[in-house]
Parts: C-alpha cells; structure tokens; sequence
C-alpha cells in the first residue's frame, strides 16, 4: 500500500488483463464503477419522480436536486462511508444525500438494496448485449463477404482431419457463419427476454410500497409500472424474492458461451488451415512470430480468441452453481460471485469478436498451395468418374476396377514411403488399357466438378439468411478495427 499522501502505483497492482490489455472502451465502462453508482442515483431519481406523480409527499425542488447531482459522485466519500458502515448501497444513499440535503429525507424511499442492485445489473447486461450484437453483426459481414468473394474456389474438405471430397473455400466459411448467426439468434432472444426487477421491496412482496401508499395496490402496480418504463424496459418481472432469479444469469451466461464455442471452432480451424499453408489471420509488416525463430507467422490473434474463449465458456458454471444455491427469497453468497463472473463473461466476448472482426477483415487466401493440396489428393478421389468413363467407352468395369485398385496402390507408396508426389494419373495416361478415355483426364479432373452444390449453397445462404438478418445493424457496421495489442 502507498504511504498516505504518495502517489500510488498502478503498476504495483493487479489488474485485469481483460481491461488493461483488450478490451473495448465502451465495454469497460459499462462495467465500471462510474456507470454502476450514476445508474443508483438515476434509480433513485425514477423512484421519487414516480412516488410523486403518485400522490407522496415529495416536492419539485426535490426532484430538481437529485436532477442535478446524478453525476456528481464523491467516490472518496463513498470509499470511507463503505468502510465504516460496511454496506456498499448505504454508504451511496448518504453519500447522494450529502450533496442532496433537501432530498435526504425521500431518496431511497421504500426500497430495498436490490431496488439499485439487480436493477442496475440488468440495466448493465441489457446495455452489454447491445454493445455485443453490432461487433458480433461485424464479424458475420466480413466472414459473408468473404465466402461470397471465394464461393466457388475448390478446396479440400476435411473428416476426422483426414482428406475427404472437395468443398469450396465459401462454402466452408458459411459453416462457421452459421454458428455465427445462431449465436446473433440466441444473444438477441436473451437480450430480449430480460425484465426489469422493478420495485418489489424486501422480500419481493412489495409490503413497504403497500404501507406508503395506505394499501392502495392499484398505485403500488402503476409505481412498479412507472419505474420499469423510465428504466428502459417493457416489463418487469411479477414474481421476485429479495433478487431476480438467478437463473436469468444462467441465460446470459449460456448465450456467452456458445458463442464463445462458436469462436473457438473458428479460430482452430483458421489455425489449422494456418499449418497448411492455405488460409492466413493478417500479419503485420514488423510484427515478430517468434523471437527465436523469425520465419515464423503464428496465428497469435487465432490463438487469442481460443485462449479468451475457454475462459468465457468455463463462467457459465458460476450461475449455474449461484442459482443451485438460492435459499429461500435470497442469500448473500450471490454478490462476490455475480461481481467477477457477469463481467467478466461480457468483457471476455467483447474482446474475442473485436478480435475476429479483424482476423476476418485481413484472411489472406494462398490459391496455388490450395490447388497443390487437391492435385495431391483429387486423382484417388476421381477414380469413380474414370471408372464410369470407361464403361461409357465399352470397358468392363470389373477389369476397370481391378485395374485402378492396382494403379492407386502403386501411386500411393511413392506419396507414402517414398515421400513423391501423386502419380496416379501419369500411370493412367501411360497404360494403354486407359487409352479411350486419355482425352478425358483433363475434364473428369477438374476440381469444380467435384464440389457439388457449394457454390449455390453459399448464394443462398448468404442472401436468404444472413443478408437479412444484418439488416437491423447496417448503421453499425463501421470501418476495420485495428488491434491495440
């Protein structure tokens, strides 16, 4: 600790590296201490303006006050008032009601500590959602144009990462667009389905608001009502306890982290096809790969997102352990828990789709490696087409089978022990068995008859199901993102 009256160091100090180092601005401040204690004091101010409008005795100069010090936050104040009364909603109100003496009396009238707490979380993870959505619309954008520019470049498709029939280099990318737009789907639906706790009292009976308004239920249902509206939201949730269930942290949370799979998926396959030398992430003209090997050009942005994306993936276990636990209309162990990994979820996919948006911005595309791979490999797979070839030519095909059965194995030890390439097709121009269909060769290879349907599947796809789907975020799309770091 620094002495008192020195300037403390930052660097002495922890500090998340997902703030520090990666994340947005905006996404930070969401999360901030400022952001979290001006929305109490707005809470607040929703309370009072609707307690008047409602008949309590709460004067416009009032009002006015709290108007004019939302912002106006003495956290050192707040700091020593916490430490001494050890109760962080407390230690605000005093602190308002320091610089708000005439609305002292009224400012936190009837509510309990959940009124500013869960209100404020669901504020902030509503404003999250929509801080993610436009990055996450980016991201699927870029990726769309880019499988609509490589719709039908022929590559080699993988199962079990072992070589099976052609695809195309669109086609592929849509796979992972389509993870992409489910996950678009599902942070929407959460964003959507979230309420507002609004007023609701001590144990969610709303009992204190009852006695204020001398059982008047009709005022008490138009003051849960009001503030609900003021805050932002269409509903409020009718049933609470202290809290707002905490299983609403488990959809959150759930949402995060499939999409956090999706771009684990991603990133490994871009890391992979990295290795084969066929698609690369963006690499900087000085950047350095490794600092012993300097022909190196790791996929350190790929790697990134993979890294942050399992820690975003493993939060969702807090929420579900949090609301497993709940004990009757609520228990306290919630709150440190909440605090880290509600964040922390929101700050970590944050970083990996600014990340991805500009992997996708700058994917470097090597054609003649993709071309070399498919060469080495489309001969064993075209057999099935030389072998109808010849019948149309009047073969047997049993002999022609047996003849390429024999062919095939040859070519493959000299690619296998040997280390040579592909030589199946010179061995079929120079055996005079195949002699009718030699003309042929050229056309039953060519890589785009092997690729079926790609190229339609990705102009389908990308106008009937992503176009419109980017629709609501068009005016968000922005330029490219440059990387801090």
């Amino acid at each position: 600790m620094a002495a008192p009256g020195e300037e403390e160091d930052v660097m002495a100090r922890y500090r998340s590296p997902l703030v520090s180092r990666y994340a947005s601005a905006e996404m930070a401040y969401n999360f901030s201490e400022r952001k979290k204690f001006g929305t109490w004091r707005r809470l607040w101010l929703y309370l009072a303006q609707a307690e008047k409008s409602l008949g309590l005795p709460i004067t416009d100069e009032q009002i006015q006050e709290m108007e004019k010090n939302l912002d106006n936050i003495d956290f050192k104040m707040a700091a020593e008032e916490e430490k001494k009364l050890r109760h962080d909603v407390m230690a605000h109100v005093h602190t308002f009601a320091h610089c708000c003496p005439k609305a002292a009396a009224i400012i936190h009238l009837g509510a309990t500590s959940c009124y500013v707490g869960d209100n404020t979380d669901l504020i902030v993870l509503r404003d999250g959602f929509n801080l993610l959505l436009p990055k996450l619309a980016r991201v699927i954008s870029r990726l769309a144009d880019f499988a609509e520019k490589y719709a039908d470049m022929p590559t080699l498709g993988f199962t079990h990462y072992q070589p099976a029939q052609l695809t195309t280099v669109g086609k592929r990318c849509c796979l992972w667009i389509q993870d992409l737009c489910m996950d678009l789907q599902n942070l929407e639906r959460a964003r959507d389905d979230l309420r507002f706790r609004g007023v609701k009292g001590t144990t969610g009976t709303q009992a204190s608001f009852l006695q204020l308004f001398e059982g008047d239920h009709s005022k008490v249902e138009e003051l849960d009502r009001l503030v609900t509206a003021k805050a932002g939201f269409n509903r409020a949730y009718m049933v609470t306890g202290q809290t707002y269930s905490r299983k609403v942290d488990i959809g959150v949370l759930s949402v995060l982290a499939s999409l956090g799979a999706s771009i684990h998926k991603i990133c490994t396959d871009i890391r992979l096809l990295a290795n084969l030398k066929e698609i690369e992430e963006p690499f900087e003209k000085d950047q350095i790969g490794s600092s012993a090997m300097p022909y190196k050009r790791n996929p350190m942005r790929s790697e990134r997102c993979c890294s942050l994306a399992r820690h975003l993936m493993t939060l969702v276990m807090d929420p579900l352990q949090t609301a497993a636990v709940q004990w009757f209309e609520r228990t306290l162990d919630d709150s440190a828990n909440r605090r880290v990994c509600l964040a922390e979820a929101f700050l970590t996919a944050d970083i990996i789709l600014s990340t991805l948006q500009n992997v996708s911005e700058g994917l470097v595309v090597y054609p003649k490696v993709i071309e070399r791979r498919i060469r080495q490999e489309l001969p064993f797979m075209a057999t099935e087409n030389i072998i109808m070839a010849m019948v149309k030519a009047g073969g047997n095909r049993q002999d022609c089978h047996e003849k390429i059965r024999v062919l095939s194995q040859q070519a493959a030890a000299v690619v296998k022990q040997e280390g040579g390439d592909n030589d199946f097709i010179a061995r079929v121009r120079a055996d005079p068995y195949f002699s009718p269909i030699h003309k042929q060769l050229e056309s039953l290879l060519d890589p785009s008859s092997f690729t079926g349907r790609a190229p339609q599947q990705v102009a389908k796809f990308l106008k009937e199901e992503v176009r419109p789907a980017l629709v609501p975020y068009q005016s968000k799309m922005g330029g490219k993102i440059e990387l801090a770091l």
